[in-house]
């Protein structure tokens, strides 16, 4: 049994990664350290710690570490495990857009300019991100129509030009006509158009154009001023005024009693060409140099294209050492900088501002939500807490529900709760509905201050009428109990249609509240068809390598890790299966035997 107590004492002082776990084994938190030793002792002394680091400590039920050489080793090792393993307790960017960004494959003699969200290490030069993607296209159309270079995804030799060549879009490399340096030199005015470096371009076209005129090449010299022309209006419809920096993240923070919001400028060229924004709701009694250290770590651990400065609102401790990876990363020197006066400060309060501005209109977005819902559903108060249940089964097997819940128009994905079913036999899902109900709102009067709170303002079905009168059922078994229900049903095409009542009635409701009411349908059925899929995997794998000699707990989640379900395994050869440690020929032969 893990001693905590004990472990604390054999730690030792050297720097380190360290990886706090629950009693499930799942990873809550992963941090580094100077000193592995007086770091993770912090953790279990009665000192000052916020509510989100409490909650952790309760959880802990053992802890393990990573000794590095130093403690850059430890800060890339960090990174590398929370992008892994997600820790809930860690900063995490809970963002699922993907930006599009500009690609130019750099290692292609005739290199393409185009649009990609797919990010990957292969060489080539990736601009952006471009947070409207209609930005995106417009500079790809631009450079298209500006410059002459091969718009076809897949490039080879052909028998004859195609029709961008003769209309003077593509210079026809498939063909030869055109050499690989002269293709270059275009490519990479592209690139620096992209880099804002528009002042260099238009003094190499300028000399271009003198060039031309004096070898009396007048057509090709005209094409040359109309795209310096061209590149001078581009190079000023997004100029921010007195920021001179040429490639810079611009990050500014700001928290309320709820939530916090980064908002990061991106600012090439002295150009401001995307922003984006992230919200962490369980951060907001942190120190904001914790919160943007984290932010940091986990943004640009795969960016491919470092900024030159990153520019943030207050010092953080680990400064220096994050300088070092992002530079090690870039190929080049990464600043991080707290501007305190100037122009560079104004930027940031700038960003500040924008985060402040962010936050509080996602919130205003939230409350005239909950009036509306208030308003259409005719409620006696503001329905600050919803819940949701779903009921998930195939042939009456392995039931189990699905609980959600939205507080304050955002849905709270830790407060989902799973059941399963006890006491009913066979497929019915209205008295499952009911039976989970009915014990859901016996948690709450026995213990109000437990794992599910208070009793929810509002419960929307999912589901039509015959669910709602089960969940009426089950809360007309408590006294002084009175929670409105209404049900959410969808179309043939199993799309969020609308709101109903109990008497059938289908309640009109604006376009966005029926987004928020489709995301959270969405979210409580993906809560019970997970859990659902849970218990069958985990009994279809205990019925089938439970039963075989050699086989243990550890080996068969190495089993289930390694090749991923036991049809992964019924195909491996048993020299595969014997790569698992400790799993001899006789187990592997016992293994695709019993399995066959």
């Amino acid at each position: 049994m893990f001693n905590i107590k004990e472990e604390l004492k054999k730690l030792p002082d050297k720097s380190g990664v360290y990886i706090m776990r629950d009693k499930d084994d799942n990873i809550l938190y992963v941090g580094k350290a100077i000193s592995l030793k007086n770091r993770v002792r912090q953790y279990f002394m009665k000192n000052n710690k916020t509510q989100r680091i409490l909650k952790m400590v309760s959880l802990i039920d053992h802890f393990e570490y990573i000794v590095t050489d130093n403690e850059a080793e430890a800060l890339i090792l960090e990174c590398n495990l929370i992008k892994e393993n997600r820790p809930k307790f860690n900063v995490l960017l809970k963002d699922d857009k993907t930006y599009p960004y500009i690609k130019i494959d750099v290692k292609s003699d005739y290199p393409n300019v185009f649009i990609t969200r797919r990010i990957i290490n292969d060489g080539s030069k990736y601009f952006g991100p471009y947070a409207n993607p209609g930005s995106a296209r417009e500079m790809v159309n631009f450079i298209r129509d500006r410059f002459k270079i091969r718009q076809c995804r897949n490039f080879k030799s052909n028998k004859r030009p195609c029709l961008n060549y003769h209309i003077k879009k593509c210079p026809a490399p498939c063909m030869g006509y055109i050499s690989v340096e002269e293709y270059r030199k275009q490519i990479d005015d592209i690139i620096m158009l992209l880099e804002g470096k528009t002042d260099k371009i238009i003094k190499n076209l300028k000399e271009e154009i003198v060039e031309l005129s004096e070898k009396q090449e007048f057509e090709k010299a005209a094409e040359v001023r109309d795209r310096m022309i061209a590149i001078e209006r581009i190079s000023t419809k997004q100029k921010v005024s007195n920021i001179t920096e040429n490639n810079i993240d611009v990050i500014g923070l700001y928290k309320n009693k709820l939530s916090v919001c980064v908002e990061i400028f991106f600012v090439r060229g002295s150009k401001m060409i995307a922003r984006e924004h992230y919200y962490f709701d369980d951060f907001k009694d942190d120190e904001n140099s914790d919160i943007l250290s984290g932010f940091i770590k986990q943004y640009y651990i795969d960016k491919p294209d470092l900024p030159s400065k990153i520019m943030i609102q207050e010092e953080i401790e680990d400064k220096e050492l994050l300088e070092q990876w992002l530079g090690e990363k870039a190929g080049r020197k990464v600043e991080i900088k707290t501007p305190q006066r100037g122009e560079k400060l104004r930027f940031v309060e700038l960003a500040e501002k924008n985060a402040q501005i962010t936050l509080e209109n996602k919130l205003k977005d939230k409350t005239d939500i909950l009036l509306e819902l208030k308003e259409k559903l005719n409620l006696s108060k503001m329905p600050r807490k919803i819940e949701s249940f779903d009921i998930s089964n195939i042939s009456g097997q392995f039931i189990v529900a699905g609980m959600c819940v939205m507080k304050d128009g955002i849905v709270n994905r830790k407060l989902s709760r799973r059941f399963k079913i006890k006491n009913v036999f066979g497929q019915d899902d209205p008295k499952c509905m009911e039976e989970v109900v009915t014990r859901r709102i016996k948690h709450s009067i026995e213990s109000p201050k437990g794992g599910f709170g208070e009793l929810p303002d509002l419960i929307l079905a999912d589901g039509g009428i015959t669910q709602i009168r089960a969940i009426k059922r089950a809360i007309e078994k408590y006294e002084n109990v009175n929670i409105p229900v209404f049900g959410m049903v969808k179309d043939d095409k199993h799309r969020t249609r609308a709101l109903i009542d109990e008497q059938r009635r289908e309640i009109e409701i604006s376009e966005k509240l029926m987004m928020v009411i489709t995301n959270f349908q969405d979210e409580v059925h993906n809560v019970a068809i997970e859990y659902h899929r849970k218990l069958r995997d985990k009994e279809m794998s205990k019925s089938i390598l439970d039963d075989i000699d050699g086989i243990g707990k550890k080996r068969k989640q190495e089993l289930l890790k390694t090749f991923g379900s036991i049809d992964k395994i019924k195909e491996a050869d048993i020299e595969d299966i014997m790569k698992i440690n400790g799993i001899t020929r006789k187990i592997a032969e016992n293994i695709k035997e019993a399995i066959k």
